[in-house]
């Protein structure tokens, strides 16, 4: 698999996805529960003035859209461990990067999936964002931009890479 393509697959830990199936499938079992409470407040009367069947529909497009959500996720998942080296930037590396134009203020993230962000006390970049995009293929020393999503044009250099830990 190329750099690229990893940059495209959403790297997930067995454990985020394991956790993401599972809510996936409870999302998925609780359709029977939404669709009969759509029925039963349907039965009530007048459509255009029942509050409980608005919010029971509501409640179902909510539960669709993250159905669907975690279903493009899954499909685009690579599973597995971290690397075990961090030479160039690649999902799953844990990167610090030193802002150009205050050289004491850095920042250090894992890219990823922000899927990942609750099995870590890390901030979570996906490979997608403005600075994920950026530093994707770099290496230690490199130095990128890019724009921040207010217009701003950001200058980072890429300070250090480590394997994700866990």
């Amino acid at each position: 698999m190329s750099t690229t393509d990893e940059a495209r697959a959403t790297w997930l830990t067995q454990e985020a996805f394991d956790r993401l199936k599972a809510e996936l499938e409870e999302l998925k079992s609780n359709r029977p529960v939404i669709a009969a409470e759509i029925n039963a407040r349907r039965e009530e009367g007048d459509l255009r003035e029942n509050g409980g069947y608005h919010a029971a529909k509501e409640e179902q497009g909510k539960q669709e859209g993250r159905i669907r959500q975690l279903e493009d996720l899954l499909r685009s998942a690579r599973v597995g461990e971290a690397p075990t080296t961090a030479t160039v930037v690649v999902p799953g590396t844990v990167v610090t990067v030193q802002f150009d134009d205050d050289p004491d203020d850095t920042e250090t993230f894992l890219l990823g999936s922000r899927e990942i962000s609750s099995t870590t006390d890390l901030t979570v970049y996906s490979p997608e964002s403005a600075l994920g995009s950026a530093i994707l293929d770099h290496k230690p020393g490199d130095k990128v931009s890019y724009d921040a999503p207010s217009g701003a044009k950001i200058n980072v250099t890429i300070a250090k890479l480590e394997p994700f830990g866990g």
